[in-house]
């Protein structure tokens, strides 16, 4: 299967942050990853509306949101509205999480959710057959440059041996290196949320961090 890489643009640089759409989808980059976060369900403030339509009006490569708040159900109308092509949301924020599944599917977008380090393969066993993409955190979600949290191979690798059964994609979110990345697709996890460990503030375009990446 084709290995995704999605630059996560809250570590974009935010004083062009146009130009920066423009340049990583020029280097070929799949899907742009957007955090947002309300500083309750995390501790900490990530994108907002504004930023997310720049983006989405900039390309028309997939965009997806990573809803990182309390209840996310009740935003994703919002979010479906203004363009997402995939929504996450985080079981751990969601009381109704098999609603807000459905509305993110009746909305025609994909499903995706998203669980933190600490949260177990079968706290979401019942949910497998209703998502496209389930995305593992390995750091505690809300900043950047943290570091890796080996344990949760073992949680990927039980994700990856249900994936042939229930037929979502397994995404990676968090210190995510060419190393990692490297280890990671050669298990079969399929696509790599990338920040300041792979990709931003490198001397090399984005261009040919893309190639050396997709040839991992």
């Amino acid at each position: 299967m084709q290995k995704l890489l999605c630059p996560s643009m809250m570590c974009a640089d935010f004083s062009n942050l146009e130009q920066e759409v423009h340049n990583l989808d020029e280097a070929g980059f799949e899907i742009f990853h957007m955090d947002i976060m309300d500083g309750h369900f995390v501790p900490n403030f990530g994108m907002g509306l504004q930023d997310f339509e720049l983006v989405r009006k900039s390309t028309k490569k997939l965009v997806d949101v990573h809803l990182m708040i309390q209840d996310p159900g009740r935003y994703v109308d919002q979010f479906a509205d203004l363009g997402a092509d995939i929504i996450y949301v985080h079981v751990e924020a969601d009381q109704q999480i098999t609603r807000t599944l459905g509305r993110i599917r009746e909305k025609g977008k994909k499903v995706g959710i998203a669980i933190n380090p600490g949260t177990s393969v079968e706290s979401i066993k019942v949910l497998l057959p209703l998502v496209d993409y389930i995305m593992v955190m390995t750091v505690n979600p809300g900043f950047a440059g943290q570091k890796y949290l080996d344990f949760v191979d073992t949680k990927m690798d039980e994700l990856l041996t249900l994936s042939t059964q229930y037929g979502y994609q397994l995404m990676v979110d968090g210190a995510i290196s060419p190393e990692k990345i490297e280890k990671l697709s050669r298990k079969g996890v399929t696509g790599f949320v990338l920040g300041t460990s792979a990709l931003f503030g490198k001397e090399r375009s984005y261009r040919e961090i893309y190639n050396n990446l997709k040839n991992l």
